[in-house]
């Protein structure tokens, strides 16, 4: 086994941890710094897979904006929404079933797929990564409907947490 393999194993297991210890813990500022942790260790595949800007963007983007922008609402929506009530839903035993099984539905038709098995052409050392992703991003054919709808999404979450936190004296 490779040092690259062994790091990207160690990787691998703490953004799994990070991710479950972000969805268990019952206070929101730890689950939150969890999910910093996490998403640190989706940059770091991204910089073991040779994405560069990839993994830069999760910083930046994930990381720098995303993450505090959640930290910022907890704090601010703190006094206002006040939990009493349990942290755990009783329904989780099912919700867990019914994930597996999705999932497990999930890989059983991606094994079926003939792309599963083959390997992605290589690029040429020429190519330039950045501007191909550039063109993908912006182009009809490939991302702009995701991209655009994912800008949407993160207006709609910062709309939704200023009328949370808004004083309605």
């Amino acid at each position: 086994m490779t040092g690259l393999q062994i790091v990207f194993f160690i990787v691998a297991v703490v953004t799994i941890f990070a991710g479950l210890m972000a969805v268990t813990v019952s206070n929101l500022v730890h689950a939150a710094l969890w999910l910093i942790l996490s998403l640190f260790g989706v940059a770091i595949s991204f910089a073991l897979l040779n994405a560069g800007f990839l993994a830069v963007a999760q910083v930046v983007v994930y990381i720098g904006a995303i993450a505090i922008l959640v930290i910022f609402a907890i704090m601010l929506t703190r006094r206002v929404a006040t939990d009493t009530g349990s942290q755990i839903n009783s329904g989780w035993p099912w919700a867990a079933v019914i994930a597996f099984v999705l999932f497990g539905g999930l890989i059983w038709m991606l094994r079926e797929w003939p792309g599963f098995s083959t390997l992605a052409p290589q690029m040429s050392a020429r190519s330039d990564s950045l501007s191909m992703l550039g063109i993908a991003l912006v182009s009809p054919n490939a991302y702009v409907i995701p991209f655009e709808v994912a800008s949407i999404l993160l207006l709609a979450a910062l709309i939704g947490a200023i009328i949370i936190a808004w004083d309605r004296k």
